[in-house]
């Protein structure tokens, strides 16, 4: 659909060019998805695994320094949301481009990714160090502001590596090469593990030792990344600049996904900061601290799910770069019911462990009053979890098939007409204070949810009837 702009559509020779992980995104859509998910699924275990460690060892440090994080978070989801959505731009139009056989449409795409990498780490990552501190105060860090400061500085710092890393994974799904992806995420996950505990506790560095273990971390895979995509040369899509030109076509169609895909973190990133305001208000910085460490472990619960939807929008990007419709609506309905088996399992799960997991985060004498709070809040996020995947797959549909806006208006709709009005009726005015704030995300996911699978659906129907 997306053609290239180099005027010519280059056809690349099946024994040649085309690599495994092309050829499985154009075969079997139940086949790829269980294939390209399982690595994704895996490096992105790890990288959640990474939070929760990181999560565990800023506890040690007292409640006040996992509250800091808490404040920054909001903040750290933007930058994410800015960088995962400028990859999952990158992601749907390489992969509708190797669907319609454009190589050189793909090549040119990750050009402009990593240029545009580079132009919005060298604007945004010093205004966000020089106005961290009146960020974190205006979202009501109160005591915590100076630690909440002193991490978010670093992690600002590091902006480069966290948008060239996105891209690079980005471009390895998209091409199907998922294996190489969770090489590099997971090296970076470990990495982080184990700099950590010595950057905060043996190097004295306290929660900023927390976040340049993270920097330093991803400067290292960052450096291995740029080996494969620009030295080494063995991937499908060609990373080259000797003759780059920026194409404003190609541009407008990564930021026709990218840009939606970041306006949908950024909401998701005003939810929080409305929720932490919301626990602030009803509970004290005690309930922001509850649902930092609460939320590290239900993203790691939702971690399968994310994986799938990423491998999701490689397959129904290159299927409906193809034309091939009637692979998108398979390709759904599998992804759905992958993820919902998964996240049934894993409500199962959390229930029976709930309070063993909330020890994790409370061993320390600063952080034991927070165990029982943590424990309930684990136990009324397992009727959340099996309502994700729905919502998910059918947000990837859409940024798979260049429909960008669709997905942030699921998004507005999820976050903004659901999830805030219901933590806001029922941790306020129904007067549940910070259980009803919980419940509220509940309902709020049940009913996004389930709008975003109908419209979906309905959308894949009307490709299939009119292609």
């Amino acid at each position: 659909m997306s053609g290239s702009n180099q005027g010519t559509v280059t056809e690349a020779p099946a024994n040649e060019k085309m690599k495994d992980g092309v050829a499985l995104i154009m075969g079997d859509p139940k086949k790829a998805i269980l294939k390209l998910s399982g690595p994704m699924i895996v490096a992105m275990l790890l990288m959640s695994t990474y939070n929760i460690v990181n999560a565990i060892w800023v506890a040690g440090l007292g409640s006040d320094a996992l509250a800091a994080v808490g404040f920054v978070t909001p903040l750290f989801m933007i930058l994410m949301g800015g960088a995962s959505g400028l990859g999952a731009g990158v992601a749907s139009v390489i992969s509708r481009r190797i669907g319609a056989k454009d190589k050189a449409g793909a090549d040119s795409a990750a050009s402009h990714a990593i240029v545009m990498t580079l132009l919005l780490s060298a604007v945004l990552t010093v205004p966000l160090i020089l106005i961290t501190e009146p960020i974190v105060i205006l979202f009501g860090a109160g005591e915590t502001t100076t630690l909440a400061t002193e991490y978010g500085q670093v992690i600002f710092l590091g902006m480069f590596l966290i948008f060239f890393t996105n891209i690079g994974y980005a471009i390895l799904r998209a091409e199907g090469d998922t294996k190489r992806a969770m090489y590099a995420m997971a090296a970076s996950s470990i990495l982080n593990m184990i700099i950590d505990p010595l950057l905060i506790y043996t190097a004295g560095m306290g929660i900023a030792g927390a976040a340049w273990g993270m920097v330093i971390s991803l400067a290292m895979v960052s450096c291995v990344m740029l080996y494969w995509l620009v030295f080494r040369k063995d991937t499908y899509v060609t990373l080259s600049f000797r003759n780059f030109a920026w194409h404003g076509r190609t541009v407008g169609a990564i930021l026709g996904v990218g840009l939606p895909a970041s306006v949908e973190f950024f909401l998701m990133s005003i939810i929080a900061i409305f929720i932490n305001g919301l626990l602030v208000v009803t509970a004290g910085t005690d309930a922001v601290a509850v649902y930092t460490a609460g939320w590290r472990v239900v993203f790691f619960a939702i971690i399968p799910l994310v994986g799938i939807s990423t491998s999701l929008i490689s397959v129904a990007g290159a299927a409906y770069g193809a034309r091939m419709y009637e692979k998108i609506r398979v390709a759904h309905t599998f992804s759905v019911l992958f993820g919902v088996a998964i996240a049934l399992f894993t409500s199962v799960v959390t229930f029976l462990f709930a309070s063993q997991i909330a020890m994790i985060f409370s061993y320390s004498a600063d952080s034991a009053h927070l165990m029982p709070e943590i424990a309930l809040f684990l136990a009324t996020m397992c009727f959340f979890y099996p309502f994700v995947p729905p919502g998910i797959m059918s947000g990837s549909i859409f940024q798979a098939t260049g429909k960008g806006l669709t997905s942030l208006m699921i998004t507005v709709l999820r976050n903004l007409a659901f999830i805030a009005v219901f933590t806001y009726l029922f941790g306020i005015v129904l007067g549940y204070g910070e259980h009803g704030v919980w419940w509220g995300i509940v309902a709020g996911d049940i009913i996004g949810g389930t709008v975003a699978f109908l419209w979906a659906r309905y959308y894949i129907e009307r490709l299939i009837a009119t292609g």
